[in-house]
């Protein structure tokens, strides 16, 4: 049977139950934590419901595409109608809009372009960037989905996420190789010790990725702040890769007390 949050058992609340929604919940949430998909009958099963009432849900969600149906595997699962959704949802946009001032001011202060990025099944996805004033940039693409195992910010979003779970979305991308696990796994270490993964790009040469994670309320990772630093040789006075990882540390705790992480922290401490 399907985990029940307080909220949906309240006493209070049981007049209003709407028994076709919550199964129509109950699918989805069971859904979203598969990473291959489940045949109807697994569905049902987990549910502790019949299968022709599964289906009729599943017919139903698979028009209104929030379910997708392989035909070889017979296996459902989620489609990105969720996803979409909750880019319109604002906490999504609370996050831009609270890191986006705080990330102008340090691309400034540094001249380096910065980007924030969130996890989108085994990939990051990047929501908000910045570049600097120099003529000379290296970006990540608002909007760039890039798996997880090539990046550190993919790093500090995972990095408190069971083994298993981490490797399951490794395993997604068939590119990987095992010198990328290796340099992940010493990247979520260094993340867990540190603070921070400060590491060479395993996409492009000469390029030395800074990224340290976003904390929301809760005091979940919400997102990763990253910096591609690269070193100009025509520039005087750009901050050196130590200056500009202190500072970036410095900007993703501004972010996280933005989100009112601190305020979370203080009361876990109490």
């Amino acid at each position: 049977m399907a985990t029940k949050s307080a909220d949906r058992s309240s006493p209070d609340l049981e007049k209003y139950s709407a028994p076709a929604l919550s199964k129509g919940l109950d699918i989805l949430e069971l859904l979203a934590a598969q990473t291959r998909g489940l045949k109807k009958a697994e569905v049902a099963a987990a549910l502790d419901r019949s299968v022709s009432e599964i289906y009729r849900m599943l017919a139903v969600l698979q028009m209104r595409g929030y379910v997708m149906l392989d035909p070889e595997s017979e296996r459902y699962s989620l489609t990105l109608r969720m996803f979409e959704l909750s880019h319109r949802h604002p906490p999504t946009k609370r996050l831009s809009a609270v890191a986006g001032e705080i990330m102008e001011e340090y691309a400034q202060r540094l001249n380096q372009s910065l980007h924030l990025a969130i996890l989108h099944g085994s990939d990051i996805l990047v929501i908000a960037q910045v570049d600097p004033p120099d003529n000379n940039v290296t970006s990540v693409r608002l909007g760039a989905r890039v798996p997880i195992s090539y990046t550190a910010s993919g790093a500090c979003l995972v990095f408190k996420l069971p083994k298993d779970r981490v490797d399951a979305l490794c395993a997604r991308n068939p590119n990987t190789t095992p010198d990328m696990l290796h340099q992940f796994d010493e990247n979520m270490r260094q993340v867990a010790t540190d603070g921070y993964c400060q590491s060479p790009s395993l996409t492009i040469g000469g390029i030395h990725n800074i990224s340290v994670p976003v904390f929301s309320y809760a005091g979940e990772v919400a997102a990763a702040l990253t910096t591609p630093y690269i070193r100009r040789l025509t520039s005087v006075g750009d901050p050196d890769l130590e200056d500009c990882r202190d500072a970036m540390i410095e900007a993703g705790q501004r972010i996280s007390d933005a989100l009112g992480a601190g305020a979370a922290l203080d009361t876990d401490t109490a």
